[in-house]
Formats: C-alpha cells, sequence, structure tokens
C-alpha cells in the first residue's frame, strides 16, 4: 500500500489554508489557525484519528471566525479524499460515542464518496468561545462535502459548549480512525466504487 498522504493549499482573498495530512501517523498535530478554540479542536481531531495533522490558516478575523473555519474545513477535507486515494481495503464505516463531563456526543461516518451532513445541534448554546456556535455547523458541512463523506453528529446531551464540542471532535477522530483502517484487499461496496 503506498503513502496514505496530502499536502493541499487554498488561498482566498478571505484565507490562506496549508495542511499536510498523514493517515499513518501517531496523533501529532502542529495547528495554527489563529481561532484559539479551533486549534484545541482540530489537535483532538487529529489525537483521536491517530492522524499526523499540520494544518495554518490565515483569515479574516477581523471579521469573525466564519470564513476561517469554513475554509479550514474544505482544505482539510479535500486533503482526507486525496490521502484515502481510492479507498481500497478501508473499512469505510466508523461511529463512536464520547462524553465530556456531562455532555456526550455521536458521531458516524461513511467514507462512501458521497456527502452528507446532519448535524443536531439544539443543545448545543448560541455562543461558544466568543462565536456564534453557527460557524461549527459550517466547518462540519465543508470537511463533510470535500471529503465525500456521509457525517452524522448528535450532541445527545449537557450544558457546556466547550464540552460538547470536544466530545464530538474527539468521537470524530475516533469514528475516522476506525473508517480509514484498512481491514480488507478490495473496495468496501458491493457496487465496487466509492467515488459516489
Amino acid at each position: 500500500m503506498g503513502k496514505r498522504k496530502a499536502t493541499v493549499a487554498r488561498t482566498t482573498r478571505e484565507t490562506d489554508v496549508r495542511v499536510v495530512l498523514d493517515l499513518d501517523g501517531s496523533g501529532r498535530a502542529k495547528i495554527a489557525t489563529g481561532v484559539g478554540f479551533a486549534d484545541h479542536m482540530l489537535t483532538l481531531l487529529a489525537f483521536w484519528a491517530g492522524f499526523d495533522l499540520s494544518l495554518t490558516c490565515k483569515g479574516d478575523l477581523e471579521v469573525d471566525a466564519h470564513h476561517s473555519l469554513e475554509d479550514v474545513g474544505l482544505t482539510l477535507g479535500q486533503a482526507l479524499a486525496e490521502a484515502l486515494g481510492e479507498k481500497k481495503g478501508i473499512t469505510r464505516v466508523g461511529s463512536a460515542e464520547v462524553p465530556m463531563d456531562e455532555a456526550l456526543a455521536r458521531v458516524t461516518v461513511d467514507l462512501s464518496g458521497r456527502p452528507w451532513l446532519v448535524y443536531a445541534d439544539t443543545v448545543l448554546p448560541s455562543v461558544i468561545a466568543g462565536e456564534e456556535k453557527d460557524v461549527w455547523r459550517e466547518f462540519f458541512k465543508s470537511l463533510a462535502i470535500k471529503a465525500g463523506m456521509n457525517l452524522h453528529i448528535r450532541f445527545e446531551y449537557g450544558q457546556n459548549g466547550h464540552h460538547l464540542l470536544e466530545a464530538a471532535f474527539k468521537a470524530l477522530g475516533l469514528a475516522l480512525a476506525q473508517a480509514a483502517r484498512v481491514t480488507r484487499a478490495g473496495v468496501s461496496s458491493t457496487k465496487g466504487s466509492l467515488d459516489s
């Protein structure tokens, strides 16, 4: 099996994002988005997935974190898709449920090539770490679209926004670790293809 790595850059008038991703790493992360809370969440994701991730973003934070987090999601999703390549041998589906103090989040992924996001966030507080909660829906939507994956996130219960999102990012990491694991010789599809 070849190396499952990708390097992706995305530059617009709003952001400049660089991602280096190694699916067969050890969970090392070097993250600098300009949004401290996002750095923390992405570090958790890499650690629990067992991916090595280097990610930088220079964005228009004088506006807010929306463009930065959306474009980080797009770039990271593209890197994930490229690192998976033809997806030969991957388990494809993964799921995890993670508690964080009073909070519980459940995440299920399918690296099917078919992007979709189901995002049940009614228990999230309206503001988390100084940003509206919707920036996280945009991040996950962008990630799912560019990675070509079904991504289902359910915040089951909790009060603290930090705890809820931390549980979700840990669960996403664990689910991706399962789904990206190589466990068979062929493609995990009766169609024989995972491109759509």
